[in-house]
C-alpha cells in the first residue's frame, strides 16, 4: 500500500511536451506558455472558457492544480483526466452553478511536491522528519507552498482578473485540487482566508503513509487547529475513496472533521465525503467531481 501511495503521489508530477497543446471538449483553452513569476520557476497555464462566454457577463474563478491532468488525456501522463470541461459545462447548462472559468495550474514537474506543501506544517516537524522530507521528496528543497500560493494570489490572480471578466472578490474565487494539490488548497484558504471563499479537496494527502511516526499529520493538525478559516464566510469540502491508497484516509480525514466542526462548520459550509471502492487517480475524482463543483458553485443571485 506503501509503495502505491508513492507511486500515485510522485507519478503526477509527469507530463507531455508542451507543444502538444491541450483540446477541450467543450468550451475554450487558452495556453499560456512559461508564464514568469519572481516567486517560483516558469510554468505553463490553461484558462478553460465555457462556451457563450461574453465580457458583457462577470464569471467566478476556480483555480486548479496538475493543470495537464485537467481537460485533455493526450496531456496527461498516465492518459487520464479530470474531465473539467464537461462537467463544468453539463453543470452550467442544467442552471446549477455560477458561470465561471478554470486556470488550470501546470505542475512543475520535479518540484511539484516541493511547491505543494505548507511551508508552516514543515516549520512544526522534527529536524529529522525534514531532513528525510527534503531528501525523499523535495529534491534537497525547502518546503515551498508559500511560494507556489504568492504566485497564485499575486502573480497570477491580478493577470486574470485583468485579461478576462471576472468577479475579483472572494465570494467568486475557489481552488480546487487533489492529492497534495489538495492539501495545498487547504493551505491556501487557511493562509489567503480574505481571497478564497472556498476550496475543494479531493483525496487529501495528508501523508500518513509516507510517516510511520504520524508527525506530519500530526504537525498539520496543530496547525489547522490555529488557522481554519472562520465558518460563516467559507466551503469546504474534501473527500476520500476506499479504495487504493485512498484506504488508508478514513482516521486522518476524521480529526480533520473534528477540528472543522469545533471551529463552527456545518453541512451548510463544510462537506466530508467518502466514496466507496473510488480510487487514487484522476478518472474517479473525474466521477464524483460534480459533487464539489455543486457545493462550492451553487447558483444563487449574481
Amino acid at each position: 500500500m506503501k509503495n502505491l501511495f508513492l507511486f500515485l503521489l510522485l507519478g503526477l508530477t509527469f507530463s507531455l511536451p508542451a507543444q502538444n497543446l491541450p483540446k477541450a471538449s467543450w468550451g475554450t483553452i487558452h495556453h499560456l506558455e512559461n508564464f514568469k513569476s519572481q516567486y517560483l520557476a516558469s510554468r505553463n497555464i490553461d484558462v478553460w472558457i465555457p462556451d457563450g462566454y461574453s465580457t458583457s457577463k462577470k464569471y467566478a474563478v476556480v483555480y486548479m492544480h496538475d493543470g495537464q491532468m485537467l481537460f485533455d488525456t493526450a496531456q496527461a501522463w498516465n492518459r487520464k483526466e479530470w474531465k473539467v470541461d464537461e462537467t463544468l459545462s453539463l453543470l452550467t447548462s442544467e442552471k446549477k452553478i455560477l458561470n465561471c472559468i478554470v486556470v488550470g495550474i501546470w505542475n512543475n514537474g520535479t518540484d511539484r511536491i516541493a511547491e505543494y506543501f505548507p511551508n508552516k506544517i514543515f516549520d512544526l516537524l522534527g529536524e529529522t522528519t525534514k531532513k528525510n522530507v527534503v531528501n525523499k521528496f523535495f529534491n534537497g528543497k525547502k518546503a515551498m507552498g508559500d511560494q507556489y500560493l504568492s504566485f497564485i494570489v499575486k502573480e497570477l490572480k491580478p493577470y486574470i482578473d485583468t485579461k478576462y471578466s471576472t468577479f475579483t472578490d472572494r465570494e467568486h474565487t475557489f481552488m480546487v485540487g487533489s492529492s497534495m494539490g489538495g492539501l495545498i488548497s487547504v493551505y491556501a484558504i487557511c493562509e489567503y482566508p480574505d481571497v478564497f471563499k472556498g476550496i475543494a479537496s479531493l483525496s487529501t494527502a495528508w501523508l500518513s503513509q509516507i510517516d510511520p511516526g504520524y508527525e506530519i499529520p500530526s504537525a498539520t493538525f496543530n496547525y489547522l487547529k490555529d488557522r481554519f478559516p472562520a465558518s460563516e464566510n467559507h466551503l469546504i469540502y474534501m473527500d476520500y475513496g476506499t479504495g487504493e491508497s485512498d484506504k488508508g484516509y478514513e482516521t486522518t480525514q476524521s480529526f480533520v472533521d473534528f477540528i472543522a466542526k469545533g471551529k463552527g462548520y456545518t453541512d451548510k459550509n463544510y462537506r466530508s465525503k467518502v466514496f466507496e471502492k473510488a480510487g487514487h487517480n484522476e478518472v474517479a475524482w473525474s466521477e464524483r467531481l460534480n459533487v464539489p463543483f455543486e457545493f462550492l458553485l451553487m447558483k444563487m443571485s449574481q
